[in-house]
């Protein structure tokens, strides 16, 4: 059975040995738990193995203990010898039995003496004590009911309890069975942390739904300067699991720079804040643990049960694994696809494989130097780079890596650390509108900047800044109120840094990802004037449909202006959707590109599950260019790379367009090694412009129309004198 139904079964079956009023208070219930522990415990890696009534293994008889296959003999399935339970015994009670009293007894003490981790429950009360630095503890709980009476009314309703508590409470079980398993692996600690945030979600609801209201100022501090609304269910879910994710990737970025800078001592949750170069984030912190804060949200304990996570992390193997430059492979990506995958794929946010990062870079690199005049490329310290939707940071750390490189070519290692802090720390600058990833954006350029010897130091910080891309590039009209942001300066300072940045700074270099779906609270006002100057075409058909409300077509628009209109020259870099190349809504778009930029060029990966069915075209697999260990189907429209270029001269003439195609499954790796030629793009004027090779004779746009041809009426259609179908 799947774990997420564990909760439904295990109530039917204590209430139908309860109902028949006929079974003992305790013994009777035993094949339940079995159930219920042995369920969780065969989807765990590896599984684990509940065995009740227990025999005295010198120290009295447990009710139960759980095993995992290492103990167990593969020929006879004979438990070797020491008999003892690797993940903990089971004490169990009748539900009218307070646990607390069990726990207290002389009988656990001897239990805990012998095992270390003991599980106890009464059915509604689950209460896991283990040790910490050498002392017993509570280590984790949870309360299904707080009375006998309490249990029976809500197990009489199994559905609603597996609604309301299933998942959580699977969680718990899950952790208690693999709390004493080696934790080294990076994937096993983000599954995890994953499930403590889902825990602290969980709470977080829960206090919401009983009228608790501690997060009302940090919601409309984030509401204010974000420019969102987290309104209705769907609002207020997308506002608590990014503000539990921010607050769970701080608390892993904490421990990793602890680590990184040697220092030996237990992790602290509540000191976490203070080993982040993020000040929003310590402000955000503060918001978070404050007594008050937390004593209505009910998650001091979840942040004591993940210091102990991390501070049981065998950290020799794991940092071998993970790699300093590496957090978004081996931490970001498992974390999120444990945590709220739904949410992930909502908002469109995919990780962008690094050959793909590594070849834009390098492209727009190669751009600089070559058509731009720029000797140095990204490395000149009057280019300035921003990433509008930087995600996990990803563009930004391969921007500063190619820097590095340039910078040891020419000045060796003496001088490059103190290029790179200042290029990181003023002209390299992401925008990002999810706390969460943002968290991981600031860790990644934090720590490539330490492995360079370069590290950030008192307030330093990289140039990474929370906050809507699409907005606040206009200074305010004078006389207009400026918004206030109450009882959060951090987030008020973040948002007046970012604007100051948009509207001040000389942007050369524009490039990313992004976003191929949007957060539907997001204000779209100031947004939806992006694409205006996408709607009209001079020449040619109209716009059709709805492609324009696409969100990355307004990040294409906010490059746009800012390379064209603002800076004079540059380039931008972005993957997206390719539905632009040729859709009926962008040919205004396509044409307003041939008239700002002197080159346009296509790297169309194709891979689009609508057009094509993910096949070449012959008939090989095409998947998305966004396959991932994590993600191996990738997404379902195709791609491309888009880079457009505005040099400093006069523009006379429309845009050069040209395009080459990548296919198979191969087709990252023919990318990086630029294994097809460029194709030049003949402008069709009576098919808007498509960015894409067309198969058509040279006389098709002086073919008669159907309707000159066939000069007749059929139902709901008629010929016009002018040759034209006009609906009847």
């Amino acid at each position: 059975m799947n774990k997420r139904n564990e909760l439904e079964a295990f109530l039917i079956a204590v209430r139908s040995v309860h109902n028949t009023q006929g079974g003992t208070k305790e013994t009777s219930y035993y094949t339940a738990i079995d159930n219920l522990l042995g369920g969780i415990g065969a989807a765990l890696k590896p599984k684990v193995r509940c065995v009740m009534q227990l025999k005295n293994l010198g120290a009295g008889n447990p009710d139960g203990g759980l095993f995992t296959p290492d103990q167990f003999d593969r020929k006879t399935d004979a438990i070797k010898n020491p008999l003892t339970p690797s993940r903990g015994v089971i004490e169990v009670k009748a539900p009218d039995e307070a646990v607390d009293d069990t726990v207290a007894s002389a009988q656990v003490d001897k239990y805990w003496a012998r095992y270390k981790l003991v599980l106890v429950t009464n059915l509604r009360d689950w209460l896991l004590i283990g040790e910490r630095n050498g002392q017993r503890v509570h280590l984790e709980r949870y309360v299904l009911a707080a009375s006998e009476n309490d249990f029976w009314a809500f197990a009489a309703h199994p559905q609603k309890a597996q609604e309301s508590h299933g998942t959580a409470f699977a969680d718990f079980l899950s952790r208690v069975l693999t709390h004493n398993a080696p934790l080294s692996d990076p994937k096993d600690v983000a599954a995890l942390l994953a499930s403590y945030a889902r825990e602290a979600r969980h709470r977080i609801e829960l206090a919401g739904s009983l009228g608790a209201t501690p997060l009302a100022s940090v919601k409309k501090s984030l509401e204010t300067a974000l420019g969102v609304k987290f309104d209705e269910e769907d609002g207020l879910n997308f506002f608590r699991s990014t503000l539990v994710q921010t607050l769970f990737y701080g608390l892993f970025a904490a421990w990793v720079l602890r680590h990184e800078r040697g220092d030996t001592t237990p992790f602290d949750w509540q000191k976490a804040a203070h080993d982040l170069h993020v000040p929003m984030v310590a402000g955000l912190f503060e918001q978070l643990v404050t007594p008050s804060k937390l004593k209505g949200l009910n998650i001091a304990e979840v942040l004591d049960w993940t210091t102990d996570a991390l501070n049981r992390v065998d950290q020799t193997a794991f940092f071998t694994k993970f790699e300093s430059g590496s957090a978004v492979q081996y931490f970001y990506e498992p974390f999120l696809e444990a945590f709220d995958f739904a949410l992930r794929k909502k908002l469109g946010v995919w990780y962008t494989p690094e050959e793909i990062v590594r070849y834009q870079v390098a492209k727009v690199d190669r751009v600089l130097r070559e058509e731009l005049g720029v000797a140095d490329g990204l490395a000149d310290e009057s280019v300035v780079v921003l990433d509008p939707c930087c995600g996990t940071g990803a563009y930004l750390v391969e921007v500063l890596r190619v820097i590095d490189a340039t910078l040891q070519t020419k000045y060796g290692d003496a001088l490059t650390p103190t290029h790179l802090k200042r290029a990181a720390t003023t002209r390299l600058f992401g925008f990002e509108l999810l706390p969460a990833p943002y968290v991981v954006a600031h860790l990644q350029l934090g720590l490539q900047l330490r492995k360079r010897g370069a590290a950030l130091i008192g307030d330093e910080r990289v140039a990474i800044y929370l906050t809507n891309a699409l907005t606040g590039w206009e200074p305010m009209q004078p006389g207009s109120p400026k918004e206030q942001v109450e009882g959060f300066p951090e987030i008020a300072k973040e948002r007046d840094a970012a604007n100051k940045v948009k509207q001040s700074v000389t942007i050369l270099v524009i490039v990313g990802n992004p976003p191929y779906s949007g957060y539907a609270g997001v204000s779209v006002d100031e947004e939806r004037d992006l694409s205006t100057a996408y709607k009209v075409a001079k020449r040619g058909p109209q716009p059709q449909g709805q492609g324009l409300n696409d969100p990355y077509i307004r990040f294409f628009r906010m490059a746009e202006r800012q390379i064209a209109e603002r800076s004079g020259r540059g380039v931008i870099s972005f993957i997206s959707n390719s539905s632009w190349l040729e859709g009926l809504s962008h040919p205004a778009m396509r044409e307003r590109f041939l008239e700002v930029f002197h080159s346009v060029r296509i790297d169309n990966l194709h891979g689009d599950k609508y057009a094509t069915g993910k096949t070449t075209p012959t008939g090989e697999p095409d998947p998305s260019a966004f396959s991932t260990l994590w993600n191996k189907e990738g997404i379902q429209t195709g791609t491309a790379i888009t880079t457009l270029v505005r040099r400093a001269t006069p523009i006379n003439a429309d845009a050069v367009v040209e395009t080459r195609s990548f296919w198979g499954a191969d087709k990252l790796v023919r990318l990086a090694a630029c294994a097809e030629l460029y194709v030049p793009v003949r402008q069709w004027l009576e098919f808007g412009r498509p960015f894409v090779p067309l198969t058509v004779r040279e006389d098709y746009a002086e073919w008669p129309l159907l309707t000159e041809l066939m000069p007749s009426s059929f139902p709901g259609v008629m010929t016009s004198r002018d040759g034209a179908l006009v609906d009847i």
